[in-house]
């Protein structure tokens, strides 16, 4: 028995791999029931790829948006990079999905058993016993399991108590995230965008007929709160030399659509797993979100975990899986913080921005294949 803490989109998409697979789990939340808060995100190929593996792709696509392509530009929308996502879709059956992530996590909730999610389950601590793990939870009670899964995202109780050393690195930005209950101008319904100025940026993409995502970026110390009642007039000033559309988009956002936080990290650790137990997606290597990828890399997760049980049966895989997943996704988690820094430097924008508007088309498409490429 596999014992998932967590139900966020790495702890969801174990158990419905699991389902697949016929692995027997229990999946334990700390919420009382799912909630709706969040903003949009992307799924690349390669998660698409898991989900229609998972067998919840009909119901993801129903309440999403497709990307066919992926723009960086100034912040005056003057192209720096222009990527179609077509040649993806071609080789991968996909190009991205912009979904909001309640919508998600809701489709992939609703294709589990609801006998097999445990809500108000708050984790409290573990115990390794001689063939078992024996585990609290807040209100009391316990259960013991063979194996243990910590996908309880970057604040994981899991691997505090698993490894006591881990750290969250605070990236030096902030982040705004907002939904507009409209959709884009037609020219932009297919388009993900992120402007480049400095020391800020912006990104936008429709996730449905009626909701549009967003981002605001900046420079920022750790742990600032913000005056709601002057908000919107403060990100308009901040935003005033942008592309038009960005000041549509916070004036048309309603402000409790607008939710802040700092961007970071996890500072990559040595292992993932220690004998029985096992960390994965965020709680074992949250990325900053500046490649779109940190959900994917839970996604993918959840199937080479579940491949490597089958292919292993009766055999403890988590060393296996560590070794499979660790050189990937940690080149992930860097390039994904040096992007960040990259995209936000307040200096030297002109001589970025030239950069990369030379990058030839083949050398982004061969990194953007090396993300997408799912390998079993």
């Amino acid at each position: 028995m596999y014992t998932i803490i967590g139900a966020g989109i790495g702890g969801l998409t174990t158990a419905l791999v699991f389902e697949k697979l016929n692995i027997k789990y229990q999946l334990f939340e700390k919420s009382k029931a799912p909630n709706a808060l969040g903003a949009g995100i992307w799924l690349a190929p390669n998660a698409l790829q898991v989900l229609e593996f998972a067998g919840v792709l009909d119901a993801i696509f129903k309440v999403g948006n497709v990307v066919n392509r992926i723009t960086l530009s100034n912040e005056k929308l003057k192209l720096l990079v222009d990527s179609s996502q077509l040649p993806a879709k071609e080789k991968y059956g996909f190009s991205t999905l912009a979904i909001h992530r309640a919508k998600l996590q809701l489709a992939l909730i609703e294709a589990i058993p609801k006998d097999k999610i445990h809500w108000n389950k708050a984790f409290k601590s573990f115990k390794q016993l001689n063939n078992t793990v024996s585990v609290d939870f807040t209100d009391g009670s316990q259960t013991e399991t063979k194996y243990l899964i910590g996908a309880d995202g970057i604040n994981s109780k899991v691997r505090s108590q698993l490894f006591t050393k881990s750290q969250i690195r605070y990236s030096g930005q902030t982040c705004w995230r907002g939904v507009m209950k409209t959709a884009l101008p037609p020219e932009y319904k297919d388009r993900g965008i992120e402007m480049w100025g400095k020391g800020i940026r912006f990104g936008l993409s429709q996730l449905s007929n009626n909701e549009t995502s967003w981002f605001a970026v900046k420079n920022s110390e750790a742990f600032q709160k913000d005056d709601k009642t002057v908000l919107k007039e403060k990100l308009s000033t901040l935003y005033k030399d942008f592309h038009p559309i960005v000041q549509e988009l916070i004036n048309n956002t309603d402000i409790k659509d607008i939710l802040r936080n700092d961007i970071t990290d996890l500072k990559p650790i040595k292992h993932w797993q220690k004998d029985t137990i096992c960390l994965i997606g965020d709680a074992a290597h949250a990325i900053t979100p500046n490649m779109g990828q940190g959900g994917a890399q839970a996604i993918e997760d959840a199937y080479y975990l579940g491949k490597l049980i089958v292919e292993n049966k009766n055999k403890n895989i988590f060393e296996q899986f560590e070794k499979k997943r660790y050189k990937r996704v940690n080149s992930i988690v860097k390039q994904s913080w040096y992007t960040g820094k990259i995209a936000n430097l307040k200096t030297g924008t002109t001589i970025r921005n030239n950069i990369f508007s030379i990058i030839p088309t083949k050398l982004i498409d061969r990194n953007m294949h090396s993300v997408y490429n799912l390998k079993d």
